[in-house]
């Protein structure tokens, strides 16, 4: 069945095409909003000044869902060929071969993956080479705080200990709700530390953070071990792992977004994490809650000492 004609978008110096934008990929129903591919193209056209930052350099997998969010889902890592030669692509190793992962330095690249149906990206936490540091040292680590089931409440109060600890550790901090069920934590790095170490050092933080609460809080990645607890997710500091991007969309009724916020909305009753959608995540984009985060990359060692010695 047709959804319409194709849309001629301009981006900068390009023009994409966008095919069938009146294609619904999230239905209606109950409270939840319909949006089609054209909705969709139209909220990267305007999130994109506030999105690409957090983008540009980055290896990219792509949650896609060619039939809507009710359809089949896949995700992609490797670049097909029929991609445009205009579209950035970087080659990165993995275990047996290599990976021709995407990357998304502008708004063209961001609507034509919007075309291809691409409702999720998912971002490494490292950049591939100048201006930033290789692909193999990350520059941001996420903590994931995932509730048992749909209390924000026990999320709220695990982002405010975790970063009173990142405080005291002396490491910024910034907070972005997933779109999903919990928030993310996330700290930016100098990117001089491997993967490993990083990874290292987040799970100590969570380690330290659950033993102190430990009738609330764990890191047991089971979830049979959980005993209805948040987790504090940490597997996402690895190589070649990924974590949703800022203002990016999630696949689920209503397009709620993945949304950077500020510590003190922490404390919004409002709150919840799918608090916003592709209606209005761009006016929170415009309010700028991580200002000056990007510039504020830290080194761990310091951190490390501080924290070995609040361990004893």
């Amino acid at each position: 069945m047709s959804a319409g004609p194709a849309r001629t978008v301009r981006a900068g110096r390009r023009t994409v095409q966008v095919h069938r934008p009146d294609k619904v990929l999230f239905p209606g129903g109950g409270d939840a909003k319909e949006y089609t591919k054209g909705d969709l193209v139209d909220y990267h056209r305007a999130v994109a000044p506030f999105m690409l930052p957090h983008l540009r350099g980055r290896p990219l997998m792509l949650e896609r869902h060619p039939d809507g969010i009710d359809g089949p889902r896949f995700m992609q890592k490797n670049t097909p060929e029929h991609y445009p030669e205009w579209i950035r692509r970087v080659e990165l190793p993995k275990e047996g071969g290599t990976v021709c992962h995407t990357v998304c330095d502008d708004t063209a690249t961001l609507l034509y993956l919007t075309d291809q149906a691409s409702v999720t990206v998912h971002r490494w936490l490292s950049r591939t080479g100048p201006p930033g540091p290789p692909a193999d040292r990350p520059d941001r680590l996420v903590f994931d705080l995932d509730p048992a089931g749909d209390d924000f409440e026990a999320v709220r109060e695990a982002a405010r200990l975790l970063g009173e600890l990142l405080d005291a550790l002396g490491l910024p901090s910034a907070l972005m709700t997933t779109g999903s069920r919990g928030l993310h934590v996330i700290v930016p790095l100098d990117g001089r530390e491997g993967f490993d170490e990083v990874r290292a050092f987040a799970r100590d933080v969570a380690d330290t953070l659950a033993a102190d609460r430990p009738d609330r809080l764990t890191t047991a990645a089971r979830k049979k071990d959980r005993g209805g607890r948040l987790y504090l997710d940490v597997q996402r500091n690895g190589y070649a792992q990924t974590a949703v991007a800022p203002y990016t969309v999630r696949a689920l009724p209503g397009a709620p977004v993945a949304t950077p916020i500020s510590w003190d909305q922490l404390d919004d009753p409002e709150l919840h994490a799918r608090r916003w959608t592709v209606a209005d995540a761009v006016e929170q984009a415009r309010t700028r809650p991580w200002d000056g985060l990007s510039t504020r990359g830290r080194a761990l060692g310091p951190a490390r000492r501080r924290l070995e010695a609040l361990r004893g």
